[in-house]
């Protein structure tokens, strides 16, 4: 199956590293026009050059703090002002934040759901009536499998994904009957550069190859996930071939979530 997304223009939340560039790479390459955003401009122009080298379409990369209500707007202007119209939306910027219950502070929660919620919410609605319009839209919200399974300590960022799963539902029913499909994507264990952060902090002697290993092995497929893998799901739910998924929530973890 050969995916197309020639004549389709993607926006991408956490578009300048990781799993973000991996899907706006696999966009651009299959002929999306891609916007990318990210907070730190040097990272932006670093991840623009990476996709421009298979793109098929237009790359733009604009700073944006997606916490930031004015922020999203003012880059959502800027997209339709450079590529005329949005028709792929992926949520996928960040953090895994958690803590022991008693020590997430109402300013944590706050920031929290900011950035994972909040910022969902407030994209969709910016691009929402085009869609409409047009009567064909994708979204795709990247959470995490704590959303299907939250686990103790797993706070603030399981309750987060949690109500972005309920959120994918709403608005796949919504959607529906406009040509709008929504879905979410669930993330297991994946070698992105958060890895190399636990291997900084936890890595003891083992090189990083080593420590990727080590920690795949728990997942039932034996290792972990790549970027590029991922992005290849995303890619699917972004096309005309998955014209009859809507409403899903999909996890992409090598088969570790209990919860299928």
């Amino acid at each position: 199956m050969d995916i197309r997304l020639n004549g389709r223009a993607a926006i991408v939340t956490g578009g300048s590293k990781g799993l973000g560039l991996a899907m706006a790479t696999c966009f651009a390459a299959s002929g999306a026009d891609v916007a990318i955003l990210a907070r730190r401009p040097e990272a932006l122009e670093e991840a623009k050059a990476e996709i421009a080298k298979t793109a098929q379409g237009r790359v733009i990369a604009i700073s944006c703090d997606v916490a930031n209500a004015a922020d999203i707007a003012r880059a959502h202007t800027t997209v339709m002002d450079t590529l005329g119209r949005i028709d792929i939306v992926v949520n996928n910027a960040g953090t895994s934040r958690t803590g022991a219950f008693e020590t997430v502070t109402d300013e944590i929660w706050q920031e929290d759901l900011d950035l994972k919620l909040f910022a969902a919410i407030r994209l969709i609605r910016l691009a929402w009536p085009q869609m409409r319009e047009r009567r064909w839209g994708r979204i795709i919200n990247v959470l995490n499998i704590g959303a299907k399974a939250p686990r103790a300590g797993g706070a603030p960022t399981v309750v987060s994904r949690a109500a972005g799963m309920a959120l994918t539902k709403v608005l796949a029913g919504e959607g529906a009957p406009h040509g709008i499909l929504v879905n979410a994507l669930l993330v297991g264990l994946i070698v992105t550069e958060q890895v190399k952060k636990w291997h900084t902090l936890r890595g003891g002697n083992l090189t990083l190859e080593q420590f990727i290993a080590k920690t795949g092995e728990p997942v039932p497929l034996g290792r972990m996930g790549t970027a590029e893998e991922f992005a290849n799901v995303a890619c699917f739910l972004a096309s005309d071939q998955a014209g009859y998924v809507t409403g899903t929530a999909i996890n992409v973890d090598g088969g570790s979530s209990p919860v299928v």
